[in-house]
């Protein structure tokens, strides 16, 4: 098994920072890269401000909360984000954008580094071919919001050796996490189960058959779900679910995976949920409000 002590992490959004935050909390060195120059800084003001609530809950001390920002640092570059000993993709769910980021990585990386991809549900097989090193890529699927949520998802390549299934089973348990292993299938396990509701729930919406409160309200107190299924779309981000959707239909041909029309044309017109300030629910005010 590889011994991991330092991980970066490529891509530093919503879940990038929260990985980042996740694995400096485990007590791991950790560089944050992002192409786009301006997101790191955001990241790690998010960091900070996440680390703050969890002080100010009795969830951490001051000194736990400054160790763990202390060992999270911004990578000048790709080339050196490469010398970890394990490299996380953490970016936005396009299989084209993920493929160039790993073609960019592999000549930098050292011949014992492991790459992980944090996919939600594009097939590890086809990113791990594109690398030098098959072996010893796997995915890494961390649930939103990363240091909140306890399951890891962790998804074999038909390449992907036995030693690096173990030493991301390792790395994962080290974070406080628990593990489930998924098949190389489209959308894994989680999201094969949770997306498709979520597009139920949608077209329920389309159809008339329920507005946005009532089919919240239906599956929270009817199925005891913490998050009604178009609020947890919004929390996801439409662009999101409507990428897995297409994943599931693209991979499974089966019309039952068919993305609804309205999710469609939510993300057409850039109301994505809480990350663009509307979504099925209005963000502008102090509590969100239905848009419909």
């Amino acid at each position: 098994m590889t011994t991991i002590k330092s991980v970066a992490i490529v891509g530093a959004g919503q879940m990038g920072a929260g990985i980042a935050q996740t694995v400096a909390t485990g007590g791991y060195v950790v560089k944050l890269f992002d192409a786009a120059g301006d997101r790191v800084p955001q990241a790690l003001g998010a960091i900070a401000a996440s680390l703050a609530r969890q002080v100010g809950r009795g969830l951490m001390d001051q000194a736990a909360a400054d160790a763990t920002l202390s060992r999270i640092s911004a990578a000048g570059s790709l080339a050196e984000a490469a010398k970890a000993d394990l490299v996380i993709e953490a970016a936005v769910e396009d299989e084209v954008v993920k493929k160039a980021i790993l073609a960019d990585l592999v000549p930098h990386l050292g011949p014992e580094t492991l790459l992980a991809s944090n996919t939600s549900s594009i097939s590890i097989t086809r990113l791990a071919s594109t690398t030098d090193r098959p072996e010893r890529f796997i995915g890494l699927h961390f649930m939103k919001p990363a240091p909140v949520m306890k399951l890891v998802e962790i998804i074999r390549g038909i390449a992907t050796s036995a030693g690096t299934y173990d030493t991301a089973v390792a790395f994962a348990e080290s974070l406080g996490k628990t593990t489930t292993n998924s098949e190389d299938f489209p959308a894994f396990i989680v999201n094969r189960i949770l997306v498709p509701m979520i597009n139920e729930a949608i077209y329920t919406l389309y159809e008339g058959v329920g507005n946005v409160a009532s089919i919240d309200k239906a599956l929270k107190l009817g199925a005891n779900h913490p998050m009604g299924p178009l609020e947890l779309a919004d929390f996801m981000g439409l662009d999101v679910v409507l990428a897995i959707m297409n994943v599931l239909y693209d991979g499974l041909a089966d019309s039952k995976y068919r993305p609804c029309p309205l999710l469609v044309k939510y993300v057409e017109a850039g109301w994505l949920g809480r990350k663009s300030g509307r979504g099925f629910y209005d963000y502008s005010g102090d509590v969100p409000v239905p848009t419909r």
